[in-house]
């Protein structure tokens, strides 16, 4: 296992995880107001970042579901951002809403900048306090009937914007395929990521299938995300997409499935790199544990979406530590035989532990040393510096 510190406990599960944000017995039923009681001796709901009464800019805006903020939801406040460089400090709270940051302006057909170089803060300064979740499927019948939500549709928040920031909070998406047996489009997804200069730090994503669907706006438009610090759980292709995205000393838990009585039970990343981009997933100084038995996991499969059948995944994990439940005989597979995985852009680098042992060494593609030195955040970041803790 690689030397470095994680400062991540193990969580618990995704239900569990929100029971315990939301207080007990509330987590099958959680609303928009249901929130925890206020920790004693933590009278301010927004720590150190100030109040309405005494606020940190201007562009400063609170949430606060017992409405001690000026808004009492995450959209409200994302809305009421009118301009470039707002700041949205969120108290504790478990915030059952759909959330969407940058629109679409009718007129024009263009994205507006409205929202753009905006930042959430965790106010708790921890992100199992501030939870965004929702419960929409890709399967799921929307309310004016006129269809299902899709993949894309289901996410509980999405970030159509440039230079968005996020800090210490959770998104989750608590669909379960045990409570809709009658779904068959299982993907539900916790958030989208399309814009450029995206980062996220000390945040959870917590979901089972699409839990972290890490894009870009468009295809021929390529976005950089950056991601550190992080956790991310799920089951099948839980972490996907056509973004650039560095994953810097994140953990990534595969959940154990207890429809499936065979292997493989899921796939950790699901990459859609569009086949001009030189830069897909980047993992580094990262782990992947599980909860599923030994070799019940793939690491990776290469999605080449219909949208766009000339896509050439790129993954690269590196200095990463890879538990038992990964496949380490056959760690990559197809998802579609027309487009097999040894075709892609798949490779890895001085990973450790049990699911990173080489044995069969065609199945696991290597770095060069000198290949190696171009898989770093810097390369894959370019002229952009993700912001500094704060």
């Amino acid at each position: 296992m690689p030397s470095h510190h994680h400062s991540l406990q193990l969580p618990l599960s995704r239900r569990g995880f929100l029971m315990a944000s939301a207080g007990a017995g509330a987590a099958l039923g959680l609303t928009a107001v249901s929130v925890p009681a206020l920790a004693v001796g933590r009278p301010r709901p927004f720590g150190r970042y100030g109040s309405p009464a005494a606020r940190l800019t201007p562009l400063t805006l609170y949430v606060d579901p017992r409405g001690r903020g000026d808004f009492t939801t995450v959209q409200a406040a994302v809305t009421a951002a009118t301009g470039a460089g707002y700041t949205l400090v969120i108290a504790s709270g478990v915030y059952r809403e759909t959330v969407t940051a940058g629109v679409t302006d009718p007129a024009t057909g263009q994205l507006s900048t409205a929202a753009s170089e905006m930042t959430w803060i965790g106010a708790s300064e921890n992100p199992r306090d501030v939870v965004i979740v929702y419960d929409n499927a890709n399967g799921t019948r929307k309310p004016d009937g006129s269809g299902t939500y899709g993949t894309s549709g289901s996410a509980t928040t999405t970030i159509r914007t440039d230079g968005f920031t996020a800090r210490r909070l959770t998104f989750a998406n608590d669909w379960l395929r045990a409570d809709h047996p009658e779904i068959t489009g299982t993907q539900a997804v916790a958030i989208k990521v399309q814009g450029d200069r995206s980062a996220f730090f000390d945040c959870h994503f917590l979901g089972h299938q699409d839990t972290l669907y890490a894009d870009s706006l468009a295809l021929g438009v390529f976005a950089r995300q950056y991601y550190a610090r992080c956790y991310v759980e799920g089951d099948v292709d839980f972490v996907f997409g056509r973004a650039t995205a560095v994953y810097d000393h994140c953990h990534f838990r595969t959940l154990n499935r207890t429809d499936l009585a065979t292997a493989p039970y899921g796939f950790v990343f699901a990459p859609s790199t569009a086949v001009a981009n030189p830069r897909g997933y980047l993992v580094t100084r990262s782990r992947v544990s599980g909860q599923a038995p030994d070799g019940y996991y793939k690491l990776a499969r290469p999605w080449v979406p219909g949208s766009d059948t000339t896509a050439h995944p790129m993954l690269t994990v590196r200095d990463t530590a890879l538990g038992a439940g990964i496949d380490a005989v056959a760690p990559y597979t197809n998802m579609s035989d027309a487009y097999p995985w040894q075709g892609q852009r798949f490779a890895e680098y001085r990973n450790t532990g049990p699911g990173a042992v080489i044995s069969v060494p065609e199945n696991r593609p290597q770095l060069a040393a000198e290949q190696a030195e171009s898989a770093t955040r810097e390369a894959y970041l370019g002229d952009w510096t993700p912001g500094r803790r704060r």
